[in-house]
C-alpha cells in the first residue's frame, strides 16, 4: 500500500494549506502581521507556525481571488480602479465601511502633506 499514514498526513496538510509546495520553500508574506492579529483576536502570543501558514494561505487566496475579479471588471473599461474593489465588497458592510474610512484617511493625509509642502516652500522663499 503506497498511502502510508505519514504520506497521507503530509498530503492532507498540503491540501489544507492550499498549496502543493513544501512549507519550507514557501515565501511568507504576512507571517509577523498575522501572528500579531491572531494574538489580538485571542490566540496564543506565539501561535503554531502551521496555523499561521494556513491563515496566510487563506488570506493570500482571498486577496488573489478578489484582485482577479476586480481585474475582470476593470478590463471592460481598460483599467483597474479602487471602485472595482468597493463594488466587489459592497455586500460586506463592515469591510466596505472600513475601506471607505481608510480611503478618506488617505485623502486627508495627502492633503496635509500637500499643505505642509506648500508651507515649507513659502518658508524657504522668505529666507
Amino acid at each position: 500500500m503506497s498511502n502510508t499514514p505519514a504520506t497521507a498526513a503530509s498530503s492532507s496538510k498540503s491540501k489544507a494549506a492550499g498549496t502543493s509546495q513544501p512549507q519550507e520553500k514557501r515565501k511568507t508574506l504576512f507571517q509577523k502581521e498575522l501572528q500579531h492579529m491572531m494574538y489580538g483576536f485571542g490566540d496564543e502570543q506565539n501561535p503554531l507556525p502551521e496555523t499561521v501558514a494556513l491563515v496566510e494561505d487563506i488570506v493570500v487566496e482571498y486577496i488573489t481571488d478578489l484582485t482577479h475579479k476586480a481585474q475582470e471588471i476593470g478590463s471592460k473599461r481598460g483599467r483597474l480602479l479602487v471602485d472595482d474593489f468597493l463594488y466587489l465588497i459592497r455586500k460586506d458592510l463592515p469591510k466596505l465601511n472600513r475601506c471607505r474610512e481608510l480611503l478618506a484617511m488617505q485623502e486627508e493625509l495627502k492633503q496635509a502633506r500637500k499643505a505642509f509642502d506648500v508651507d515649507e516652500d513659502k518658508l524657504a522663499s522668505l529666507d
